[in-house]
């Protein structure tokens, strides 16, 4: 047997957990770099009885699944994965296995990119990097408006530290009542409020048909010139087209990213030059103890269908 573990950035896969039980019996590659190209991915797996993926870091479509006799099982991290075309894994009776998850680290994370772009940390570490002393003037959180798109396990907790900060919760989303938002300490709004009343604005979508899009460039030029655009759910939430338009011409004050329309993102992406954005590289679940969990269940996952085949 022949396991593929796939985009292990940092190289801890088989650190992270203990897979003696799957090496064993099974012959274990590790793959740190990414691919995206299909015909190379079909390229790289074809020999791989078992593939065991991070997230969606590479998205198994229906075009690689039904181009790979060998495999047999996905091995996910995370609870579900919209990037594996199930039907397709299905029809060729490929096993799709998950993983436990929890949302303590992009809640985290959501806040340290509200607070370091609020307070401009990372242009103060550069600045007195190379000689600098307080360059930019910040903003305090206190009394300010959280405008919360989405009041589900993330957006809830994120309300939370919200309110404990001072700020004014305001939420909506298309299936919110007014009951689960007063529940969750937000006052429901419309989403036109929501954009013309947010200092900032705070994404918590799941990626679907209705969320794809939501927020283009109508709801952008609702917002204060002085707010900022905060996502940690998924890229194509937003309409990035529209919001580089708003950020380059100081529509809004501006912005803090860990998602993407494609990921990772290119050389020469207007988000990885713009001073008035804080990009991180799709970070909000990377962190140290949901990786155990991520590759401790993944392996036992493995060397459970191992012990079946």
């Amino acid at each position: 047997m022949k396991v593929a573990i796939l985009d292990d950035y940092q190289n801890v896969a088989l650190k992270m957990a203990d897979w003696s039980a799957v090496a064993d019996r099974a012959e274990i590659s590790v793959f740190n770099d990414h691919l995206t190209n299909p015909a190379a991915i079909v390229g790289r797996l074809l020999p791989f009885d078992v593939v065991c993926v991070m997230r969606e870091r590479t998205p198994l479509s229906r075009e690689i699944i039904l181009r790979l006799p060998n495999l047999k099982l996905i091995a996910s991290t995370g609870l579900s994965n919209a990037s594996i075309d199930m039907p397709a894994a299905q029809e060729r009776g490929i096993r799709v296995t998950g993983t436990g998850y929890r949302s303590t680290p992009t809640i985290e994370l959501t806040w340290a990119l509200i607070l370091g772009s609020m307070r401009h940390v990372f242009e103060e570490r550069d600045a007195i990097r190379h000689g600098g002393w307080q360059t930019s003037i910040g903003q305090e959180l206190d009394g300010k408006v959280l405008g919360v798109l989405g009041l589900g396990n993330i957006g809830k907790q994120v309300t939370r530290i919200g309110l404990a900060f001072g700020m004014k919760v305001i939420a909506w989303s298309q299936k919110m009542t007014r009951e689960t938002a007063e529940t969750a300490g937000a006052t429901f709004v419309t989403k036109s409020e929501l954009f013309r009343q947010a200092d900032i604005v705070t994404i918590h979508l799941v990626l679907s048909k209705r969320t794809r899009g939501l927020v283009g460039a109508a709801e952008l030029q609702l917002m204060k010139p002085t707010a900022r655009l905060i996502n940690t759910s998924r890229g194509q939430i937003v309409d990035e087209g529209a919001l580089i338009n708003a950020l380059q011409s100081r529509a809004i004050a501006g912005a803090a990213l860990d998602v993407f329309d494609e990921e990772p993102l290119p050389d020469q992406h207007p988000f990885r030059r713009s001073n008035n954005v804080l990009a991180t590289p799709h970070i909000g679940y990377v962190a140290e103890d949901l990786y155990r969990t991520f590759y401790g269940e993944a392996a036992a996952n493995i060397a459970a269908w191992l012990d079946e085949n």
